[in-house]
């Protein structure tokens, strides 16, 4: 209850805050790229204290969007991938990693702002992730924890889309299936061990010595973005899930915002914030904040 408050408090501004717009047959579509690099180098001799490195992340998005008549056919892709590198680490570090794929398909119900919608997510990652740590002898060591598909993450189901323009949407499916994909290479335990592995959550949900998980529940997905004054804009993307068959209480949470200051036509601010919870992964919010001036393009 306390989440679904959370949830009216954050959706009611913007539904005060649309404006009409007269939608248009055809496709549009819109990109942008961005690449922020970050870098520090300090001398044996600096006092000043400090440690050399160096980050990069770069960031895509691409929105193909049609109409005609009643029917929309909304889709977008996400891509983002950061790394970073200090001097006294043997290994680089991963600080953003996702690949994501959305579409709905959507009829108008008469001349309303109501449509029954079809929707497909999918979630992975592009490279592998690691935990860091140290062996006997002092030296750093790291063990693979994630790949691609490891996991991956499947979401369909019809329901309502609600549609006030192609920057202002939310789609409520309370029929959704959702399969989790990972490698065995996680999952393969002995039998022997396998009630332990299980009760200890399985490896993202997943049980052991399995490579799927299947979940069907209710989501409900909700985008808006706003110009917040010239060159300035806003979005936010909220997905919510609950799954039916085991533990519904315990809803899937995961809310980005991206802002972005347009300086000209080439260079950009760019500011991410991302919380998710999904207890299958960690019983706790995961968080993520990002913050640079890159180079970006918008297409």
């Amino acid at each position: 209850m306390k989440r679904l408050f959370l949830l009216v408090l954050f959706i009611s501004p913007f539904i005060a805050m649309a404006q009409d717009e007269e939608p248009k047959d055809g496709w549009t579509r819109a990109g942008n790229v961005s690449l922020i690099f970050n870098q520090s180098a300090f001398n044996d001799e600096w006092t000043g204290g400090g440690t050399s490195n160096y980050a990069a992340n770069l960031n895509f998005t691409y929105d193909f969007n049609y109409r005609q008549g009643k029917l929309t056919w909304d889709n977008r892709i996400l891509a983002d991938y950061g790394i970073t590198k200090t001097k006294d680490n043997d290994f680089s570090r991963k600080t953003n990693d996702r690949l994501e794929l959305n579409s709905i398909l959507g009829r108008q119900i008469q001349e309303s702002n109501w449509y029954y919608s079809f929707f497909v997510n999918f979630k992975t990652q592009f490279a592998k992730g690691y935990e860091f740590g140290e062996d006997a002898d002092g030296n750093e060591i790291r063990t693979e924890t994630t790949r691609f598909m490891s996991p991956g993450y499947l979401q369909f189901g019809p329901g309502m889309l609600w549609k006030k323009s192609d920057n202002f949407k939310v789609n409520i499916a309370p029929a959704t299936a959702r399969l989790i994909f990972v490698n065995e290479k996680f999952t393969t335990v002995d039998p022997a061990l396998a009630d332990e592995f299980n009760d200890a959550g399985g490896y993202f949900g997943v049980d052991a010595n399995e490579t799927t998980r299947f979940e069907f529940g209710a989501s409900i997905n909700a985008y808006y973005k706003v110009d917040l004054m010239e060159n300035v804009s806003m979005e936010n993307i909220l997905g919510l899930y609950s799954n039916y068959l085991e533990d519904p209480q315990n809803v899937d949470l995961d809310y980005t915002m991206n802002l972005v200051l347009k300086v000209n036509d080439w260079i950009t601010a760019n500011a991410t914030f991302q919380a998710i919870y999904d207890d299958n992964a960690v019983q706790a919010f995961q968080i993520r904040e990002t913050l640079g001036i890159g180079v970006g393009y918008k297409f």
